[in-house]
């Protein structure tokens, strides 16, 4: 279960930002809807223990997120929370099989390589286990950071703006792919996103 509440975040600048109370149960799917600049961006690098909020909680599983040391939530985050950013952030030197395989040794997480190439053939980029990511397109590179974030099967799926440079074919399977991933390994997950296709697919929403 994940949990925020009386949770607020200030900038240098002095903007604000307060963020209703949010609870989601073991495997629910939500999306995070707002306008730009609402804030979607700022709660979800909260939520995933990026960014430490001015005030207020984040409970995931019963563990307050913002009472551990930096590298212990590190660890946290690696072992229990996927990330799907809007840019890839994958490791330039490193082939796609391996900025995977990096992600469960950053966790202290043996490496499953057959899991790996499992996920990367399920998102119709099997083929490109051994490319670069400067080789490839900036589709490509969104789903290589959906397989990444299901290498070490988190309990809490975070993606967004997933689908902002797909077509609706790729679209449409790197949603079921978040979705049915989520249910499988018993994860819930949050989608902020301004795509309608989206909306589609999953009902809860949190309006920010």
């Amino acid at each position: 279960m994940i949990k925020i509440s009386s949770l607020a975040h200030v900038y240098e600048k002095g903007r604000r930002l307060k963020f209703p109370y949010w609870e989601i149960a073991d495997m629910e799917h939500w999306l995070l809807l707002g306008a730009s600049g609402s804030g979607k961006s700022t709660l979800l690098n909260i939520i995933s223990g990026l960014l430490e909020p001015s005030q207020g909680e984040v409970l995931i599983n019963g563990t307050d997120l913002y009472t551990l040391p930096a590298r212990g939530r590190d660890r946290f985050r690696g072992r229990h929370i996927g990330i799907i950013f809007q840019r890839p952030h994958l490791i330039r030197s490193l082939d796609v099989f391996d900025n995977l395989a990096l992600s469960a040794v950053m966790a202290g997480l043996p490496v499953d390589h057959e899991r790996n190439l499992s996920l990367l053939h399920d998102l119709g980029i099997g083929e490109l286990a051994k490319n670069y990511p400067d080789q490839l397109s900036q589709g490509q590179l969104q789903r290589v950071s959906v397989a990444r974030a299901l290498v070490n099967k988190p309990d809490l799926l975070i993606a967004d703006e997933p689908t902002s440079s797909l077509d609706d074919e790729n679209a449409n399977q790197v949603i079921q792919m978040l979705t049915t991933q989520a249910k499988d390994n018993g994860a819930a997950l949050i989608i902020a996103t301004h795509d309608r296709r989206v909306r589609d697919h999953i009902t809860k929403t949190y309006l920010l």
